[in-house]
């Protein structure tokens, strides 16, 4: 089952995707995870990559692609896989669609957690994240079992500042400007499925479930 997580920022997908990780066995890629990986490796794609960010430019999309579709090669993704933060633009979107056809293969589904505004504010300033693991939790919502030691590996969480609520607008613009169209992509290829991550976690997971284990939910044909 191959996935692509689709929503703003704060729309709860980090959160959904180690759930879905665990429940159905498939590995939960980000790019941010990539990049620490490759840059922590050495590899030929992470020095590219270092180069790129020690002068402080982005890393060009099609280094991107070359970093994720070598992640997508490992053995542990040969069940499927599931995406976060990637494809962010139409031109990534694209080139994986053409390395997966090229294998006979393509998305199954790109599920679109839906949100507004308002709501992402709120919890996004609620946010804590884990920078030795990557763990994800929320003061509001789904804090850690111990106050600000991350539950896996026990190390402080913190608040990133692209959490807060200044740096969240500028970041929700981006999205709207840039990583939205991705929407419209999916919807025109019926992989499109959306998913209201307002609701309670446990809601939430209730449709994710319905989806991957119903009839109607995730398609695996081309």
């Amino acid at each position: 089952m191959k996935i692509v997580l689709l929503g703003a920022p704060g729309a709860g997908k980090g959160t959904h995707a180690q759930y879905l990780s665990d429940k159905y066995d498939l590995p939960h890629i980000s790019t941010g995870d990539i990049f620490r990986a490759n840059l922590k490796e050495g590899t030929p794609l992470g020095q590219k990559a270092k180069a790129y960010m020690d002068r402080g430019e982005l890393v060009p999309d099609e280094l991107t692609v070359d970093l994720v579709l070598d992640r997508l090669t490992r053995p542990d993704c040969e069940k499927g896989f599931i995406l976060d933060g990637f494809p962010r633009n139409l031109s990534q979107a694209d080139a994986l669609t053409e390395a997966l056809w090229e294998k006979g293969q393509a998305i199954d589904c790109a599920l679109h957690f839906t949100i507004s505004q308002d709501v992402i504010l709120a919890r996004m300033s609620g946010r804590r994240v884990c920078p030795s693991c990557g763990a994800s939790y929320n003061v509001n919502g789904m804090p850690p079992k111990k106050e600000g030691i991350c539950d896996r590996c026990g190390s402080a969480v913190i608040q990133r500042e692209d959490d807060k609520p200044e740096t969240v607008l500028k970041r929700l613009e981006v999205y709207r400007e840039q990583t939205e169209p991705i929407v419209a992509y999916y919807r025109e290829m019926g992989r499109e499925i959306p998913v209201d991550s307002a609701a309670s976690i446990e809601e939430v997971r209730r449709r994710l479930d319905q989806i991957l284990e119903g009839e109607n939910g995730c398609q695996s044909e081309i």
